[in-house]
């Protein structure tokens, strides 16, 4: 009988992978960069894997509103920071808001675990911003490179189609950075009651740019005046046995009575540089920045107060992506925040079209015009009414075609220099915020985050069990030994290992 021989991961190209957890950047903390074919074939490839349905994000709900800012950052004027118009005291922007279940089926209950999309398109008077985060203010990981991996973890078999545990903690317990937002998962924030009681989060770093071009990190976050209302286990369970879609529902009968839900809009910022004296890196989207050194400085408020006319054309069809920026913002060197910019808009263009960006719910509503032309499903050419010569499709011309515009103030600046290679950020620090939280939770909280851990966890092999206590009693002794009594297995030598 011929020996077994296992097959090592490779390419669809046949190139043995060496390191399939970190992208290639300039140094450990730098941004990517293009030539890393192994994480473009991945992400493409991934991208295309559902047709018409998103790949993640699948169920969604969304409401048509506004975003009014006070014109500060807290207590200090905006454009210290920013000099982006849409802050500006006095405007008023049209938002779309889209919430989401980010892993299940678009038919999918609306009571399951699982984190919530939470996506706006800001329509400004100089071109459109999309803030896509979810409830959560903390992610699975921190590099993209893994991201189809976790997606495939948490989806069903392959082969029976059955979600199941064992795939899921099998994924997070050999990705020691996902202790954090697994710990958000199996609390009560896991489940929120209704879209209209969850916070929002960006999660990603990005920056904000002043006129004079200097920067600063920036984090953006959304707290409901409605209040945070989140559900046990046994009550999503009781909701789902006579609703599967009650938060849909709910977001659409109150806005159709005219109570309005509203959010505080708030940002945190810290100077841009690497933040020695942390023992994290704050590019790194598994961690939040504590509001004691960071806090939330209040800068508006978003309303929605219009229901969609047609679900299929809007919620639907409405498409986000990472890196539609406007001036006074722009991106950060976050590798999860790069990959995703990549990814978004090119699932966007396999899922809806080339020309997804003319649908009117994607179309900015300021004057826009480009060169572009032809693909599928183009039904008007771009800027045909601002009055530039219809036969140059083309730029620079000596023509009456379209030109440059003039920037607003000196773009920000960055200098990187480092060994070009697949890099893990130094101070990973994995576990100290999970066991931050768990400690921050009331006796309910944690009784419940057990409770749930020990359910899902009981599915599980012996190995990965072992795995995830040693995790949890490295964030908090008493929490991986009470997720070990739980399960009918020992915590004591689990830290050591």
């Amino acid at each position: 009988m011929a020996e077994d021989k296992k097959v090592g991961l490779t390419t669809r190209q046949g190139h043995p992978v060496y390191d399939n957890q970190n992208t290639r950047s300039i140094g450990s903390r730098g941004p990517l960069v293009l030539e890393d074919y192994h994480f473009l074939e991945k992400i493409t490839h991934f991208d295309r894997e559902r047709i018409p349905e998103r790949v993640v994000h699948a169920r969604g709900a969304a409401a048509h509103g506004i975003f009014v800012p006070t014109g500060k950052l807290g207590d200090e004027p905006i454009e210290k920071y920013s000099r982006a118009k849409v802050f500006r005291a006095g405007t008023e922007t049209p938002i779309f808001l889209r919430f989401s279940t980010v892993i299940h089926g678009g038919h999918s209950p609306e009571t399951l675990r699982d984190p919530r999309g939470f996506a706006i398109k800001f329509y400004t008077e100089t071109g459109n911003w999309d803030l896509v985060g979810n409830n959560l203010k903390v992610f699975f990981i921190r590099d993209p490179l893994k991201f189809p991996d976790m997606v495939h973890a948490f989806k069903p078999d392959p082969i029976h189609n059955r979600q199941m545990n064992n795939r899921f903690f099998d994924f997070v317990s050999m990705s020691p950075e996902a202790t954090h937002m697994v710990t958000h998962l199996f609390s009560p924030w896991g489940i929120p009651a209704t879209y209209r009681e969850m916070q929002g989060s960006g999660v990603n770093t990005y920056k904000l740019v002043n006129g004079e071009g200097k920067t600063v990190l920036c984090k953006f976050h959304f707290q409901p005046r409605q209040g945070i209302r989140n559900l046990l286990q046994s009550e999503a369970e009781a909701i789902q046995a006579k609703d599967f879609n009650h938060a849909t529902g709910d977001l659409y009968d109150t806005i159709a009575r005219g109570d309005f839900p509203e959010w505080d809009m708030f940002i945190q910022i810290m100077e841009d540089h690497e933040h020695p004296e942390l023992d994290w890196d704050p590019l790194d989207v598994t961690k939040l920045w504590p509001e004691d050194q960071f806090p939330m400085r209040h800068v508006g408020h978003i309303q929605l107060n219009r229901n969609p006319a047609d679900y299929h054309n809007e919620v639907e069809q409405v498409a986000f992506g990472t890196g539609v920026l406007v001036d006074g913002i722009d991106f950060s060197e976050d590798k999860l925040l790069q990959g995703r910019t990549f990814a978004y808009s090119d699932t966007q263009r396999y899922r809806v079209g080339p020309n997804y960006l003319q649908l009117p719910i994607n179309a900015p509503k300021c004057p826009y015009a480009t060169n572009q032309r032809g693909g599928q499903m183009s039904y008007h050419v771009d800027g045909a009414e601002q009055g530039a010569n219809p036969h140059v499709n083309y730029e620079p011309s000596n023509f009456d075609g379209l030109r440059e515009q003039e920037r607003v103030g000196p773009g920000p600046r960055t200098f990187w220099q480092g060994e070009v290679g697949r890099q893990q950020i130094e101070r990973t620090n994995d576990f100290a915020q999970a066991g931050e939280r768990y400690r921050t939770f009331s006796d309910g909280e944690r009784e419940e985050l057990i409770s749930n851990l020990v359910g899902a966890l009981s599915e599980c092999v012996p190995a990965i069990q072992e795995r995830m206590i040693r995790h949890f009693t490295l964030a908090d002794p008493d929490y991986g030994r009470r997720v070990a009594e739980g399960l009918g297995r020992s915590a004591s030598s689990q830290a050591a290992e």
